[in-house]
């Protein structure tokens, strides 16, 4: 008996019992199409984390002072830490705090902080308009000032306008020399997009005075050196400050904090993925039912074909066949759902990214269920005697 054949006996089969096999397939179509959204889910909120943690300079960390310590950071530190450590990309040191400006018509209340000139590239901003604090600046202690984009919006009308006004702090007057533009990155305890920044320098002597303690902000060469960074950076500070007691400092990794969230995404999509698995066996289990059923309702029909000189490999294909195609039509229906499915998860505004990837998976593992739980039923059909199976009632 040729395959095209037996595919044509399998077609008329399953034609024959469409209702039985629609409900036989139920369990794969639900089974196939969770796997599918469940693996976009994943993909999309891994994605999701990525973008949100792109923001945080995953490749950065902070070294700032320990709570309760009177230790401060210098330039010594920061000198110190680049002599001794290999993995540095960029440097800087700063001061962060809080401050109230006026422009006269309207105020802002916000994140400060005293950077140096090398500090734009760090952080990889861009400038909307103007320029950014200058190594004169910082040297003269200029009192010029940079907005970040929501700053600006808040104080005038356009970013644009910002550019050669004064701002009142303190009591004193600041010029705005520069505006960034709008990135969404978050700088020490601020976002980038709703501080100040002023040179080093005017920050230190008219806004903090000595009570603001420095920090440093240290690159790492790639994302993936960040956590080694963290280490050498600790032996580093613990090696300096071993005669006063140990390093007082703590140190902040957004690295860290995005490997975690990506981990928890995946541990998600790993269990909402076994879930999927649970459905496929448990439609599996229908399909196993089925076609015992259908081999004791064929029973005489196999006895038939094997008087005819079917052998036992024939009949054995005829069911596993079946039960395969049984598996590929819950398939293909269960990717069509999950075409429906996607864009309802956007709809709710949970991240879903299709992936070819995603459908080979589902595919792969109903026509493996179909094939696992086929097989025994399959087999018992090709065992069966043919006097047996013609005395059948």
């Amino acid at each position: 008996m040729r395959i095209s054949e037996i595919l044509r006996s399998v077609i008329a089969n399953i034609l024959s019992n469409k209702f039985r096999v629609f409900l036989t397939t139920l369990g794969i179509i639900v089974g196939t199409a969770t796997i599918v959204l469940v693996i976009s889910i994943g993909v999309g909120g891994q994605q999701s984390v990525e973008e949100q943690f792109s923001k945080l300079n995953a490749d950065i960390i902070t070294v700032m002072a320990g709570r309760g310590t009177t230790t401060q950071l210098s330039d010594e530190d920061l000198e110190y830490v680049e002599d001794k450590s290999t993995l540095l990309k960029n440097s800087e040191i700063f001061l962060q705090g809080n401050i109230v400006a006026s422009s006269g018509y309207e105020d802002f209340s916000g994140g400060a902080l005293g950077v140096n000139e090398g500090f734009l590239e760090l952080n990889s901003f861009t400038l909307e308009s103007g320029y950014f604090i200058e190594e004169e600046d910082v040297n003269r202690k200029q009192k010029v000032i940079v907005l970040g984009s929501e700053v600006a919006l808040t104080l005038f009308e356009d970013t644009s306008s910002a550019i050669g006004q004064d701002l009142t702090i303190n009591g004193r007057r600041y010029e705005i020399v520069g505006v960034l533009e709008q990135n969404g990155k978050m700088v020490g305890f601020s976002s980038a997009d709703e501080a100040i920044f002023f040179p080093f320098t005017t920050y230190e002597s008219y806004i903090s005075g000595k009570s603001t303690k420095p920090s440093l902000m240290l690159q790492a060469n790639s994302v993936d050196e960040t956590k080694i960074l963290v280490e050498d950076i600790t032996k580093i500070l613990d090696m300096k400050y071993m005669s006063t007691g140990g390093n007082p400092f703590m140190i902040r990794d957004a690295g860290s904090a995005l490997t975690a969230a990506e981990d928890s995404a995946k541990m998600m999509t790993v269990l909402l993925t076994s879930v999927a698995v649970i459905v496929l066996i448990v439609g599996g289990i229908g399909i196993m039912n089925v076609l015992f059923v259908s081999v004791k309702e064929r029973t005489k029909e196999i006895g038939i074909l094997k008087a005819l000189g079917a052998k036992r490999k024939v009949i054995l294909l005829i069911f596993l066949f079946e039960s395969i195609a049984i598996s590929i039509i819950g398939a293909v229906v269960g990717i069509g759902l999950s075409f429906i499915m996607i864009p309802l998860m956007k709809y709710f505004e949970i991240p879903a990214i299709p992936s070819i990837g995603a459908y080979l998976y589902a595919i792969a593992f109903a026509m493996f269920t179909g094939t696992f739980f086929g097989y025994y039923p399959a087999l018992s059909a090709s065992k069966l005697k043919p006097i047996d199976a013609l005395r059948y009632e």
